[in-house]
C-alpha cells in the first residue's frame, strides 16, 4: 500500500497492516536483547519469582536497551506515522510521540489477551493513539497472531471490561464485552512486519498452540500536540485537562511544548510474569 492511500485506510478501519518494516538484520538485534532482561544484562524492578509460571511481556525495554530505543524513530515507521496519527484531525500539522513499549514473548503454551482496547489503558485525549505492533517472529494463526474488528474504533466508545474464566486461553486481564465480534479479522504477519492500529480498536490474541514462541515488540505513539494525561503504576486522580506526562520520545517534528521539558526515564524495566496479577509496586512516574 502507498503511503498516499494509508490516511483513508486508517480512517476507515482503523489499522493497516506494512510488510518488511525491519530488515533481517534488524530483527536479530532486537532478539539478542530479548535474553539481557532474564539474565541480569539489564536492571529489572520487579525480576521473576519462583511461584510465577514464565515471562509473557517487557515493559519499556527502550528505557534500556539501544537497539529497541533506535526503532522508536525507524524511518519506515515514522514515514507511515505521520500521515495517519492525525489523520482525524483537521490542521494537523504531521507532529508524533512516542511514550512506550513492550516486548511480547508468548512461548509455546502461553495464553493470549482477550478484547481490548490500548486507549483504556494509554488514555489520550484526542483519540490519536496509534500501536505499531511489529512481529519479530512469522505471527500466524497457531502461535496466536493479533485479531482485530475493523471499524471497532470509529465513534470512540470504550466497552465496558470483566473478568474473564478463560484461563488457559488468554492472561488474567479483563476482557472488553457488548459487542458483535462476528467481523473479526486475522492478521498473519512475517517476522519484520508490523499492524498500525488506532487504540480504540478492538483486538485480541489465542493462546500460542505452537512448539515455537511468537515475539513481537509494539511501540505506542500518539499526536504531539496532545496532552497525556497518564501516569504509569500511579494510583492518584490526574487533572485530565492539564496533566501532561513528559517521559516522551518526539518523532516526527519537533516538541510543541519545549518549556515543559522532558522527564527523564528510570533505569530498569518492568516484567510481565504469566500466572500473577501485575503489581507495579512503588512506581509513580
Amino acid at each position: 500500500m502507498d503511503l498516499e492511500a494509508m490516511p483513508q485506510k486508517y480512517i476507515d478501519d482503523g489499522y493497516l497492516v506494512v510488510a518488511d518494516i525491519f530488515d533481517p538484520a534488524t530483527i536479530e538485534n532486537i532478539q539478542a536483547e530479548i535474553p539481557k532482561f532474564l539474565d541480569g544484562t539489564y536492571p529489572v524492578k520487579n525480576p521473576l519469582k519462583e511461584k510465577d509460571s514464565g515471562l509473557l511481556a517487557v515493559h519499556f525495554p527502550h528505557w534500556v536497551s539501544h537497539p529497541i530505543l533506535e526503532t522508536i524513530n525507524h524511518p519506515k515507521i515514522k514515514s507511515v506515522l505521520q500521515t495517519i496519527v492525525g489523520a482525524h484531525i483537521p490542521h494537523w500539522d504531521g507532529r508524533v510521540k512516542c511514550m512506550q513499549s513492550m516486548l511480547f514473548l508468548k512461548p509455546s503454551g502461553f495464553p493470549g489477551q482477550a478484547w481490548h482496547q490500548d486507549e483504556r489503558f494509554i488514555a489520550t485525549r484526542d483519540r490519536s493513539l496509534v500501536g505499531v505492533w511489529i512481529a519479530l517472529d512469522d505471527a500466524t494463526l497457531e502461535n496466536g497472531c493479533l485479531r482485530v474488528i475493523p471499524g471497532s474504533h470509529k465513534m470512540g466508545k470504550l466497552w465496558p471490561t470483566k473478568p474473564h474464566n478463560e484461563t488457559e486461553e488468554f492472561d488474567p486481564s479483563d476482557e472488553s464485552f457488548g459487542f458483535n465480534d462476528d467481523d473479526e479479522e486475522v492478521i498473519e504477519l512475517k517476522a519484520g512486519s508490523a499492524v498500525f492500529f488506532n487504540g480504540y480498536l478492538l483486538h485480541r490474541s489465542l493462546r500460542n498452540s505452537s512448539d515455537t514462541s511468537r515475539r513481537a515488540l509494539v511501540h505506542h505513539y500518539m499526536n504531539a500536540w496532545s496532552n497525556l494525561p497518564w501516569q504509569i503504576g500511579a494510583d492518584r486522580l490526574v487533572d485530565a485537562a492539564t496533566y501532561d506526562h513528559r517521559m516522551i520520545i518526539p518523532v516526527v517534528g519537533e516538541d510543541p511544548y519545549p518549556e515543559k521539558g522532558i522527564e527523564t526515564n528510570p533505569d530498569e524495566v518492568f516484567l510481565r510474569p504469566w500466572g500473577n496479577e501485575m503489581d507495579w509496586g512503588d512506581w509513580d512516574v
